[in-house]
């Protein structure tokens, strides 16, 4: 394993407990060495098909990429990951919440269920960890999908402010306190206008979905800490110069690589997609002028096809050999040398 992500001890086989079944989907239980771990898959369409693995951001959890995983049902066999701390996952024991903390959980993850190379995806946060894996594990990834992912920026979105505070120390307790008052349905609208372009896309039994979902967190007694540790290492990842550094990182991902930027995106700003797709050595991006910071939420049809035509690369692409990509119109494509 590369240095990048320090070997971690890990069962040979992981122990998984019993699966529950949510609406047209499964929740597994996968227990690793200092990992608990909560999968979201559906049943494939049929036998054989090729394996993939999404990952979400801060704050989000697998339910994330339900649509995107529906509309990808005939394509591949997806699970969904909820990082430790996240949706129904609990905390690391270590307490690392790190960007190199999470890729190497989601390496040991793909090693113990025995998947890999995977269509890996991320989104935001999610995003930094898989190019950090892709970088360091190409052995591991097959095609890599980024929405709009948490890379380094220098001019940071005035709307993207308040999250990076999250990093500094005291400032989650003084929010909570400051927001004490405010019930789930506030919380909830604040989220939605954040990281949708329209939240009006929101249907009202999405809204429930939501307003239930965001209840039980604030109910977690780790809440918080997880967000506030998470938002550190976003941080601490946005620092890390030499071969750590994530732009350097992206320039030595070989897997080629979907990019999904929004152009209402008030997290991660639009303006870095031209910069990703230079990045990437064999880069495809899509860019949706009306959505926010989760399009796969949002247009996950457009961006399933988007994926699909991504999925066609990687079977017509000889190892290590280069090629241009055309996508349909309206979409952009680079493909680096």
């Amino acid at each position: 394993m590369s240095s990048e992500l320090p070997p971690v001890p890990a069962a040979a086989e992981p122990r998984v407990s019993a699966v529950r079944v949510a609406p047209g989907e499964e929740l597994t239980t996968v227990e690793l060495p200092g990992r608990t771990l909560v999968v979201r898959s559906r049943p494939p369409a049929r036998a054989g098909l090729p394996p993939a693995l999404f990952v979400h951001g801060l704050g989000g959890s697998s339910q994330n990429w339900s649509a995107l995983m529906q509309s990808l049902a005939n394509e591949l066999d997806a699970e969904a990951l909820d990082l430790p701390g996240f949706g129904e996952s609990p905390p690391p024991d270590d307490g690392d919440y790190s960007i190199t903390g999470q890729a190497r959980t989601v390496v040991r993850l793909i090693e113990a269920r025995g998947r890999g190379p995977v269509h890996l995806a991320g989104n935001s946060m999610g995003g930094a960890v898989a190019t950090r894996v892709a970088a360091a594990r190409p052995d591991l990834v097959r095609s890599l999908t980024l929405v709009s992912p948490a890379l380094p920026e220098i001019r940071i979105q005035r709307t993207a402010v308040p999250t990076g505070l999250l990093a500094l120390p005291g400032v989650a307790s003084l929010f909570f306190r400051m927001t004490k008052g405010w019930t789930a349905e506030d919380r909830t609208r604040g989220v939605l206008s954040l990281t949708y372009g329209d939240a009006r896309r929101v249907d009202e039994e999405g809204y429930r979905h939501a307003v239930h979902e965001m209840e039980r967190r604030l109910a977690l007694p780790y809440f918080w800490d997880a967000m506030t540790r998470s938002a550190r290492g976003i941080v601490n990842a946005y620092t890390l110069g030499g071969q750590q550094g994530l732009w350097r990182q992206a320039e030595r991902v070989l897997a080629p690589t979907l990019l999904v930027y929004g152009g209402r995106d008030r997290l991660v700003s639009f303006r870095m997609a031209r910069k990703a797709a230079t990045a990437f050595r064999e880069s495809r991006l899509l860019t949706l002028p009306d959505a926010g910071h989760v399009a796969m939420m949002e247009y996950p049809h457009i961006v399933a096809d988007a994926v699909r035509e991504l999925l066609a690369q990687t079977a017509e692409l000889p190892e290590g050999e280069g090629r241009t990509v055309t996508g349909p119109p309206g979409r952009e494509t680079h493909t680096g040398s």
